[in-house]
């Protein structure tokens, strides 16, 4: 399994203007899968086939499948153009978050049946599967939370500039 390039060994302790993201590698079928979940929304983001050297652009790799999802959930263009232009570049520490661990462990777990239904990994679209994965309720913190409606609202608060 390879290793996330430029991790830091100290916690980061300032977060985007969207929060923090948890990525972890998965395997499904002998084929490295990078699982990122929002902090505060549960909002998963699923990239099947990664290859050490894309993890050396894990940054780019997030931002295109994220903004993309965006657009998957009906957000329009300009408010996905603002979220880009707030994103700033992507940072890595090893800090964890048990409750965020929790709920990857769940994700995981689920993408392994949304995968399963494909006849390879890398077959999987990782769009839908991340839709799937955001739409089914979630638990965070012992609040029941839906991914994509907690994820729209943090992208219109953004929006409206709160």
């Amino acid at each position: 399994m390879a290793k996330l390039p430029g991790v830091s060994a100290q916690p980061l302790e300032e977060a985007g203007s969207l929060g923090a993201w948890h990525a972890h590698l998965v395997r499904f079928d002998r084929v490295q899968c990078v699982l990122f979940c929002h902090d505060e929304t549960r909002y998963c983001l699923f990239l099947p086939g990664m290859r050490a050297r894309q993890l050396a652009e894990l940054g780019r790799w997030h931002r295109e499948v994220f903004l993309a999802s965006l657009a998957t959930e009906g957000i329009a263009d300009p408010v996905i153009a603002r979220v880009d232009a707030a994103l700033g570049p992507a940072r890595f520490d090893a800090k964890t978050d048990r409750s965020v661990l929790a709920s990857m462990n769940i994700a995981q777990w689920d993408l392994g049946v949304y995968v399963s239904r494909e006849d390879h990994v890398v077959d999987a679209d990782a769009l839908l599967v991340s839709r799937r994965l955001n739409e089914r309720p979630v638990e965070a913190k012992g609040k029941p939370l839906w991914p994509a409606r907690a994820m729209r609202d943090c992208v219109a608060r953004l929006a409206a500039g709160v």
